[in-house]
């Protein structure tokens, strides 16, 4: 895992350096997705679990990394220079050396990706030459979840296209039934890992990553943060949202 760390560590700080050059701080998202890949290939070659078990995951891993990250690419890239809304209230908090808390901040990505990784790091280290019954439970409900995020986005990629009004609110597809789904689903991707490392030597530790998911799309800078800043962008239309459409996990909208 200290070659995992390595490589993240070089990323993000190669990203924070770019972002300081751009004075886009976007380009995180962009990297944060794109990390998994790299991670999840030396675990792959480096582990020494049965080769079809190791192959399998670094694709699983690689394949919902570069997904998210070309989508993520193309939204950061059709706005540069304009930044994520985010990052603009990050560096209204951080006025005094916003360049070493920007680089904290990018470094604490790279710890997340790393920590978010151990269920593959234990998974491509399970030498079991067959596939347990809990390994097809999450393959299952990895892809249900990669299926899930990625009509998420689409949706509402088509939707700001189509509707130029800055104030209206999504609430087509899976947006009907969910305020974010596409973060609801990012979180079962994580359960899926969990339920494929168990049957691994120590694979009950794995749950440090979906919980770690969880907890930063909950209460650090996934919901929250995004909610604040759709209130102060859409007003009562959002209030309205949020008291009709569950905040996370999808269900009917109260009349």
């Amino acid at each position: 895992m200290t070659v995992a760390a390595l490589i993240l560590l070089t990323l993000f700080f190669l990203t924070w350096w770019l972002s300081l050059r751009l004075d886009n701080y976007s380009f995180v998202d962009v990297t944060w997705s794109l990390a998994f890949a790299p991670v999840a290939a030396w675990y792959a070659f480096a582990n020494d679990g049965w080769m079809p078990r190791r192959v399998a995951i670094a694709v699983l891993v690689a394949a919902w990394s570069l997904r998210l990250g070309v989508h993520l690419w193309k939204r950061v890239a059709s706005h540069h220079p304009k930044e994520d809304p985010r990052y603009a209230v990050l560096r209204e908090k951080w006025k005094k050396n916003r360049e070493r808390a920007f680089l904290a901040f990018f470094l604490m990505q790279g710890l997340l990706v790393w920590l978010l990784m151990l269920p593959v790091h234990l998974i491509s280290q399970q030498d079991a030459e067959a596939f347990h019954p809990l390994e097809y439970a999450g393959l299952g409900l990895w892809f249900l979840a990669l299926t899930g995020e990625a009509i998420a986005d689409a949706q509402l990629a088509g939707f700001k296209r189509t509707n130029k009004d800055a104030k209206a609110v999504c609430q087509v597809g899976l947006w009907h039934y969910s305020r974010h789904p596409n973060y609801f689903f990012q979180s079962l991707l994580w359960w899926g890992l969990f339920l494929m490392a168990l049957p691994a030597p120590w694979g009950w530790t794995a749950i440090v990553a979906p919980a770690a998911m969880l907890h930063f799309l909950l209460n650090v800078t996934g919901v929250p943060l995004t909610e604040k800043l759709s209130l102060e962008k859409r007003g009562d239309s959002f209030r309205e949202y949020q008291r009709t459409t569950s905040a996370f996990v999808p269900w009917f909208p109260k009349k």
